[in-house]
């Protein structure tokens, strides 16, 4: 059986729009959605972060319960009995029991904001904790359509940084261009201070005017792209070459696109951050769902 697209159901309204993103994306993409909800039984901590009470609730499984029938019906909503929908109520913390599922999962599905207490915490919330760890891609949805209102149709956007880094976020990005078919809209921002792709004087040790430099980054993006057009012949690719913050100009582009999609981490991460600025200023500030996508994919 295929890997399914794993979304986390904590019976808030955010939780209740990823569900209706994940099941419109499980049925492109041919996968089961697997609907997970977590039951508080216990005092916990993750990753010695943070520690965590025990909330007094008179009957939780019976709660997590509801929860799970409450999220079959949103999937229910594709009306498609290609669909197939599962579910798990697990025990424990919900970042624990979802990063646990993440291990065999196609892609991880949660709302930008949960419910209660779990909404805030010293690791930001459950969607920056799961995107810093997940073992597949981590989709944070906000920004999506009202319950009977047609989805998001703009293009998908991918941060493309000028390193390895972003190849797994390419890839992302034009399969689900190609699976919506729209558009894909390549950002590559550049500032003078990184000193990888800015080149800031020529080899005789003049210095480089602005326009060449931007020469020298369409050169850098053009890389980047190369072989992904003709894998996805269908494919339309928008170029952006900007002097720009990339958190910026991402944010910017999320006003009209169904999705970013963005590596884990950028071309200034260092090895231990685990997730980098760019994805955590995407993680509050995007206008769409945002996709963010790790070394480790399955595919």
């Amino acid at each position: 059986m295929n890997a399914p697209i794993v979304v986390g159901v904590d019976g808030s309204e955010r939780a209740l729009d990823a569900v209706r993103w994940a099941a419109r994306e499980a049925l492109l993409r041919n996968l089961p959605l697997h609907l997970v909800a977590v039951v508080h039984t216990e005092s916990n901590t993750f990753g010695n972060a943070f520690t965590l009470g025990t909330p007094k609730f008179p009957d939780q499984r019976n709660e997590g319960r509801e929860r799970l029938s409450g999220a079959h019906s949103v999937a229910a909503e594709v009306n498609d009995d290609r669909l197939t929908v599962t579910d798990h109520l697990a025990r424990g913390h919900p970042v624990e029991a979802l990063l646990e599922q993440s291990t065999d999962a196609a892609m991880l599905v949660v709302g930008s904001r949960g419910q209660g207490r779990w909404a805030d915490g010293v690791l930001g919330s459950v969607s920056t904790a799961t995107a810093m760890h997940a073992r597949c891609p981590v989709a944070v949805i906000r920004g999506i359509s009202a319950p009977g209102d047609p989805p998001l149709d703009g293009p998908v956007v991918v941060g493309v940084d000028g390193t390895e880094n972003s190849e797994p976020a390419i890839a992302e990005a034009f399969e689900t261009a190609f699976l919506h078919g729209v558009d894909v809209v390549a950002v590559h921002a550049w500032d003078d201070s990184h000193h990888s792709t800015a080149f800031r004087s020529a080899p005789d040790g003049s210095a480089l005017e602005l326009p060449a430099i931007e020469t020298a980054e369409l050169v850098v993006l053009a890389e980047r792209l190369a072989g992904w057009k003709q894998k996805y012949p269908d494919v339309t690719v928008q170029r952006v070459v900007v002097r720009d913050s990339p958190a910026h100009q991402l944010i910017a582009e999320s006003k009209a696109a169904q999705l970013v999609v963005v590596g884990r981490r950028g071309r200034g991460g260092f090895t231990s951050m685990l997730l980098g600025s760019t994805s955590r200023n995407l993680l509050h500030r995007a206008e769409c769902p945002l996709l963010i996508v790790s070394q480790i994919t399955k595919r």
